[in-house]
């Protein structure tokens, strides 16, 4: 996986998922890989980009807002929601933004 995403041309949504874990890690690693994967596959999906050290922060990357609720609302997401709030996340946050404008070298 590529560490920044290709993203297209603005605008787009951001997804920005900030995180403080738990001690508990079973299951953890293969969970956050499967969503990456069914990410990937979902209508509007555009790129992820992610990075941990004491707060974890994962960008996810969509082409529009319905994109984003129906990633919300897929069922295997759920489970995985429900299972961060009950075993992984001591606190979480997330923030959806409009992408306007990006640059890059």
């Amino acid at each position: 996986m590529n560490p920044i995403a290709h993203t297209p041309a603005p605008p787009y949504y951001a997804v920005i998922f900030t995180s403080l874990r738990t001690d508990g890690d079973t299951g953890y690693g293969a969970m956050a890989e499967r969503m990456v994967e069914l990410a990937a596959q979902q209508p509007g999906y555009l790129g992820v980009e992610s990075a941990r050290e004491t707060v974890g922060i994962t960008v996810s990357y969509w082409a529009d807002l319905e994109s984003i609720r129906a990633w919300k609302a897929n069922a295997e997401h759920l489970d995985a929601q429900r299972l961060g709030h009950q075993k992984w996340y001591a606190a979480f946050k997330v923030r959806i933004a409009k992408v306007e404008r990006d640059y890059a070298l």
